[in-house]
């Protein structure tokens, strides 16, 4: 059985493989007709925003997948605040290598960035407070596990990568399945026959509907979908400790922090990935 790490290395390892046949095809003939297969140079990463940078290791691993003999030297790490003008890498190698890697690695480092600068926009709303961000699965097809990197690198938690790595009983699966309690009773005898342990999570509605998981129990965390403020500081003082609590539903960046300030655990925000305007910056020669 695969581990959460080797199922994520080889989602990566695909992506790139994916990218690269989606870019170059057959060949990148612009610069095949024009660069000589043993020219040699040097280009650099200039960031062109302030921001959060976020994709460096992933930058070198599309360069090595491309070329093992491309030699990047970093001057900046992911997670760094970075200004205009500032150079991140310079990469060695040849130039056939260095244009045809090019674009693959600025989406992936754009993208990234601007998924970091948002979270980390986010984690500085809410410091001096017990709550912490979540990711949620609005992601790209695709480029998940690069997004919810981006979103640990800016300082997020990351939630389930999918729908194999955590339970999360919402509105539609627990209606289908006839009820809150016929819905956590159904995933225990699942667990239990396939002899898998993973964290349970589900989502009420309302208060009646927590007040009936916490006479059922059998979970680890509770999410309140679109609960209003007076609602999720009734909720978390109902709770009492006895289960996380994660705010998700309608919360942007301008009530965030009124939200943690309830008292909850997380706050989930699919605007951190669904939404965010890539970092600016280029590769150019040097």
């Amino acid at each position: 059985m695969e581990t959460l790490k080797e199922t994520k290395e080889q989602l990566i390892a695909d992506l790139i493989r994916l990218a690269f046949a989606e870019d170059i095809g057959d060949g990148d003939h612009t610069t095949l007709c024009c660069i000589p297969a043993e020219e040699m140079g040097k280009s650099q990463l200039i960031v062109k925003e302030d921001g959060v940078l976020a994709g460096v290791e992933m930058a070198e691993r599309i360069f090595h997948a491309f070329d093992p003999e491309l030699k990047m030297t970093v001057f900046i790490h992911d997670g760094a605040e970075v200004k205009k003008g500032e150079i991140a890498f310079v990469v060695e190698g040849k130039v056939q290598s260095l244009l045809q890697t090019e674009r693959l690695m600025l989406n992936v480092m754009q993208r990234m960035s601007g998924i970091a600068t948002t979270t980390r926009k986010y984690v500085k709303a809410l410091e001096g407070t017990r709550t912490h961000v979540l990711d949620t699965r609005k992601t790209t097809p695709g480029m998940r596990i690069l997004e919810k990197e981006a979103v640990r690198i800016g300082g997020g938690v990351n939630h389930r990568i999918g729908l194999f790595d955590m339970i999360l009983l919402k509105d539609n699966h627990v209606d289908f399945a006839g009820g809150i309690e016929a819905a956590i009773t159904r995933c225990h005898h699942y667990l239990k026959e396939k002899n898998k342990d993973l964290k349970i999570e589900i989502e009420v509605r309302n208060l009646d509907e927590l007040q009936e998981v916490l006479r059922i129990g059998g979970v680890d965390r509770i999410m309140l979908d679109n609960f209003n403020l007076e609602n999720t500081r009734k909720a978390v003082e109902i709770v009492n400790g006895r289960y996380e609590i994660e705010s998700s539903g309608g919360i942007t960046f301008d009530t965030l922090r009124a939200y943690a300030e309830c008292g909850v655990d997380y706050i989930s925000v699919g605007a951190l990935t669904h939404s965010v305007k890539g970092l600016d910056m280029s590769f150019k020669a040097c």
